[in-house]
C-alpha cells in the first residue's frame, strides 16, 4: 500500500472513522425534509397519470372535478402550452441525437404508464388525490413496445414520430479492425448473450417538491429532493420556465437518499411552479411509493452480446460489446450518456487488453425512461467484462482469479492508455486481489466446493476485480463530449470574527456523510476543533456555484475545491500572523490552531487571534482587503479510478433452487479515506444493491410496456437477513490528479456486487452441470429450471 505523497496534513481528523454529525437529527426524527416544509395557505397537488403505455388523449372533462369541495384547479397540457412552457431538455447530447419533446404535462399523447396528462390542485392532499381519481380523461389507446430488442424489430410500434425506428442514437468506440485481427489470431474465443435488467430505484424519501412564487418581486423558491439544486435551477429558469435565473432559488434539504434518481429534472417540479404562480399560493406535491414506481427515473436495461479472444498463453488479444439500451420514452439528463460515455470507455476493465471495440443503439420505448442509477454505466461495463472474463476462464480450464491476475494491468505501466479512451491515473489491482482471496480463504473455498460437487447444496465463488471512472472531469473533455454543463466543484470558506468556520460547497449530501467527511478536511487544513466547523449545502441562495453529487464526485471534486479554498484561508491567516508577530512568514510555522515563530513558541498568535483581527483590520499588512473568506472553483485534470477485488460465495439448494449470499468479502481502493467509518457503510450499502439486482430486483414490463412489478408486492427488495456479514478492508493507491489524492467510494459496492454475485451463482451451476450462463435475477424458481433443464429433467419435473 502506498500513501499519498506532498500531503502536509497532520491527518489528527482525516483518517479517523468519526461518527457522523448529522446522524443525532436523523435517528431522533428531527431532520427538515421538504415534505416536512409547510407554507401559509399552501395547497397540494396531485397527479393525474396514463394508465396506458401508449394512447391518444381525446379529451379532458374538467368539470368533473372543478366543482367538488376543496378543488382550486385542473391544469393539462393546453395550460403548459399556453403558458409558454418548455419541453424538459437533454443535458448530454450526441452525434445526430433524436430528442422528442418531453413536456411537463402530455398534451396529445401519453408514452408510458405513468406519463402525466393533467393534475388537481385542492386544498389538501387528500382532496386532490381523490379529485385526481375522478377526473374524466378519454384516451385512445396506441400500439406500444416495451423492449429494446422488440422496438427496433421491423414493424415495431412507433414511440415517437421523430425518432424513425425507435432509434435515438448510434454510438460505438475503439478500434474494430483490430478487434477482428486479435479474433483472427485468437486460440479461443468466447461469446455471451447478456441482459442487464432494469431497475426501479427504491431511496427511502420519495421526491417531493414545494413551490411559491412572490408577485411583488418576481421570485421563485423551490423546495425540492434534488441531488444537485443549481443544475435544477438552470435548467427551470432558463429552458423551461424562461425567467432570470437570479430570480428562482432552489433550496435542497435533508435528503432522504437519490442513488441517481433525484439528479433529474422531473415534471412535477415544472409543474407546481406554475401552479404557485398561477394561483398565487404555495404548492406542493410529495410523491406516493406507487407513482414512484411510473415516474422515478429506472436504470440499468442493456440487451448485450459480448465475445472475447485470448492466444495461447491465455493472454487476452480483444473484446467485442454490442449493446441496445433502453431509453424507456423520453430523453432525459444524463441518459444518452449512461450507455456511452459511462459504459464503454470502462469496457477496458483493469486488463491489458490491445483491441476494444463497442457498439451502443439507444432504443427509445413506452416505458419509463431510463438514466443514471448508482453505477450509472459502469456496473453494466463491469458484468459485460467481468461475466465474459469468467466464461473465459472456464472455457480455458483455469482458475478465475489467475486467469484475471495474469491479464492485470502492471503498476509500472500507469498512466495507462486504453483502446477506448480513458487514461487511467493510477493502479495496483493484484495487492488487492490477493488481500481479498486471503480474507475469504479461497483455497479452503475451493476445496469445499468440490467436495459439495453432486449434492443437493452446491457451492458457488464469484471473484470479480473491477474498475470505475467517477469524479467527472474535466470541463472541456465533457463538453467536448457532449456535456451541457460544467464537471467543475466550488467552495466557499467564511471564518468569522470568533473563529467558527462555516463551509459553503457546491456539491450536495443525501446519505454520503459531507457534513462529518468535509469538516474533517477544513480542520486538519485550519488547525481547529471539527467542532468549530460546520458545512451548508443544499441552496442556491447562499452557496456559489455547483455541479451537484453524483458520479461519486463529491470527495474527489468538492472536497479538492474546498482543500484549495482552504489553503487560501491558511496563507492569509499566516500573512496576518507574521505580520502581529512582526516576524517574516517563512519564520512562522502553523500547528494545533497555533501560529508560532520557529524557535520561540512563546512568540505565538491562536487561529482566534488572526480570526478577530482580519476582521478588526487594526493592524494588517499593507494592502490586504479585511476578512478571512475564500472561494475556490475546481475543475479536475482527469477522471479518478477506484479498482478492486470483490469475492462472492453463494450456496444453491439443487431441490428448490434457493440462492443464499452465505458470505462476502471486498477489498477496495478508493485512494486516502478521509473516513473510514462512512467508506464502510458506502460500501455496505452499495453491497446490498449490488446483491439486490443479482439475487432479486427487476423492473419486469409486459411486450406492450405495463410495469408488472409495481410495488413491492412484486418488485422484491434485499432485507437484512437476506444478507451475510461482510469482510471489508482497502489498499491506497492515491490519485495524482487532485490535492487530497482521494477517489470515490459511494458507488463501488453497487458496481462490483451484482456480477461477482452473478459470478458465484454460475460457477456453482457451471461446476454442477455446465450452464454457462444465466440472466439475472437468480430467483429460485429460474436456478430450479436451469437445473433441471441442463439435468435433462423438465419432462420428468412436469411428470411428477
Amino acid at each position: 500500500m502506498t500513501s499519498n505523497p506532498g500531503d502536509s496534513r497532520s491527518d489528527k481528523y482525516f483518517g479517523q472513522a468519526l461518527k457522523r454529525k448529522e446522524d443525532p437529527r436523523f435517528i431522533t426524527g428531527a431532520g427538515n425534509y421538504t415534505d416536512d416544509i409547510v407554507l401559509p395557505g399552501m395547497l397540494h397537488a396531485a397527479m393525474v397519470r396514463s394508465p396506458y403505455p401508449h394512447a391518444k388523449i381525446t379529451g379532458i372533462n374538467k368539470d368533473s372535478v372543478t366543482g367538488m369541495p376543496g378543488v382550486v384547479a385542473v391544469m393539462t397540457g393546453q395550460d403548459i402550452k399556453d403558458a409558454g412552457i418548455g419541453s424538459i431538455p437533454v443535458g448530454w447530447l450526441l452525434p445526430e441525437l433524436k430528442t422528442p419533446a418531453h413536456p411537463a404535462i402530455a398534451l396529445d399523447e401519453a408514452n408510458h404508464v405513468g406519463d402525466i396528462v393533467a393534475v388537481v390542485v385542492a386544498e389538501n392532499r387528500a382532496l386532490a388525490e381523490d379529485a385526481a381519481a375522478l377526473l374524466e380523461v378519454d384516451y385512445e389507446p396506441l400500439p406500444s413496445v416495451a423492449f429494446a430488442g422488440a422496438a427496433v424489430a421491423e414493424g415495431a410500434p412507433v414511440v415517437h414520430d421523430d425518432v424513425p425506428g425507435n432509434v435515438a442514437f448510434n454510438w460505438e468506440i475503439g478500434d474494430p479492425v483490430a478487434v477482428q485481427e486479435g479474433f483472427n489470431r485468437a486460440h479461443k474465443t468466447v461469446k455471451l448473450r447478456l441482459t442487464n435488467q432494469r431497475l426501479i430505484p427504491n431511496a427511502i424519501e420519495p421526491r417531493a417538491s414545494l413551490a411559491q412564487f412572490t408577485p411583488a418581486s418576481g421570485e421563485y423558491l423551490l423546495y425540492t429532493t434534488s441531488q444537485n439544486p443549481h443544475i435544477h435551477r438552470l435548467i427551470l429558469a432558463a429552458f423551461v420556465m424562461n425567467i432570470p435565473e437570479h430570480k428562482l432559488r432552489v433550496i435542497s434539504p435533508d435528503v432522504g437518499g437519490g442513488f441517481g434518481s433525484k439528479i433529474f429534472q422531473y415534471q412535477e417540479e415544472v409543474i407546481v411552479l406554475l401552479a404557485a404562480r398561477t394561483l398565487g399560493r404555495p404548492v406542493k406535491w410529495t410523491a406516493r411509493r406507487s407513482e414512484a414506481f411510473v415516474s422515478d427515473m429506472q436504470g440499468r436495461d442493456h440487451e448485450t452480446e459480448t465475445e472475447m479472444a485470448v492466444d495461447e498463453n491465455g493472454k487476452m488479444l480483444a473484446f467485442r460489446v454490442n449493446t441496445l439500451a433502453n431509453l424507456g420514452a423520453y430523453q432525459t439528463l444524463f441518459a444518452p450518456a449512461v450507455p456511452t460515455y459511462l459504459y464503454g470507455t470502462l469496457c477496458n476493465g483493469v486488463y491489458k487488453l490491445p483491441a476494444v471495440h463497442v457498439k451502443v443503439q439507444g432504443v427509445m420505448t413506452n416505458t419509463v425512461p431510463v438514466d443514471a442509477y448508482r453505477g450509472a454505466g459502469r456496473p453494466e461495463a463491469t458484468y459485460a467484462v467481468e461475466r465474459t472474463v469468467d466464461a473465459m476462464a472456464h472455457a480455458l480450464g483455469e482458475d478465475p482469479a489467475e486467469f484475471r491476475r495474469k491479464n492485470f494491468i502492471q503498476p509500472d505501466e500507469f498512466p495507462y492508455q486504453t483502446p477506448v479512451a480513458l487514461v487511467y491515473d493510477s493502479g495496483n489491482y493484484e495487492p488487492a486481489l490477493d488481500m481479498a482471496l486471503n480474507m475469504m480463504k479461497y483455497p479452503e473455498l475451493r476445496a469445499e466446493q468440490a467436495r459439495m460437487k453432486g449434492g443437493n447444496k452446491i457451492l458457488g465463488v464469484g471473484v470479480i476485480s473491477y474498475l470505475e471512472a467517477c469524479g467527472l472531469a474535466p470541463s472541456a473533455l465533457v463538453g467536448q463530449l457532449g456535456a451541457q454543463a460544467g464537471q467543475w466543484e466550488s467552495s466557499l470558506v467564511r471564518v468569522y470574527p470568533t473563529g467558527k468556520v462555516e463551509l459553503f460547497t457546491g456539491s450536495h449530501s443525501h446519505g454520503q456523510g459531507h457534513e462529518t467527511a468535509f469538516p474533517q478536511i477544513a480542520a486538519d487544513e485550519l488547525q481547529i476543533p471539527i467542532e468549530d466547523i460546520d458545512l451548508v449545502h443544499g441552496d442556491t441562495g447562499r452557496m456559489p456555484y455547483g455541479w451537484g453529487t453524483y458520479g461519486s464526485r463529491s470527495a474527489a471534486v468538492g472536497g479538492s475545491a474546498l482543500k484549495v479554498a482552504l489553503q487560501k484561508i491558511t496563507a492569509k491567516a499566516k500573512k496576518i500572523a507574521a505580520h502581529l508577530l512582526e516576524a517574516s512568514e517563512e519564520d512562522v510555522e502553523h500547528a494545533d490552531g497555533v501560529f508560532r515563530i520557529k524557535g520561540a513558541p512563546d512568540q505565538a498568535k491562536t487561529f482566534f487571534d488572526v480570526a478577530l483581527m482580519a476582521h478588526l483590520a487594526h493592524s494588517l499588512p499593507d494592502g490586504m482587503e479585511p476578512g478571512l473568506e475564500a472561494t475556490a472553483f475546481y475543475d479536475p485534470k482527469n477522471f479518478v479510478y477506484p479498482f478492486g477485488t470483490h469475492v462472492a460465495v453463494v450456496e444453491i439448494d439443487t431441490d428448490t433452487g434457493k440462492v443464499e449470499l452465505r458470505n462476502y468479502g471486498c477489498v477496495d481502493d478508493c485512494g486516502p479515506l478521509i473516513n473510514p467509518l462512512i467508506a464502510e457503510g458506502q460500501v455496505h450499502g452499495g453491497i446490498a444493491q449490488g446483491a439486490g439486482q443479482a439475487l432479486w430486483e427487476e423492473g419486469a414490463y409486459d411486450e406492450e410496456g405495463n410495469l408488472l412489478s409495481g410495488s413491492y408486492m412484486e418488485y422484491t427488495m434485499p432485507r437484512a437477513d437476506d444478507l451475510p456479514m461482510y469482510q471489508i478492508d482497502h489498499t491506497v493507491t492515491p490519485s495524482p490528479h487532485n490535492p487530497l489524492g482521494v477517489k470515490g467510494i459511494g458507488e463501488a459496492g453497487t458496481i462490483a456486487s451484482s456480477s461477482a454475485v452473478a459470478n458465484a451463482v454460475l460457477d456453482a451451476l457451471w461446476q454442477e452441470c455446465g450452464i454457462e450462463h444465466l440472466d439475472m435475477p437468480y430467483t429460485a424458481e429460474k436456478v430450479w429450471k436451469a437445473i433441471r433443464e441442463a439435468r435433462g429433467e423438465m419432462g420428468q419435473a412436469a411428470d411428477d
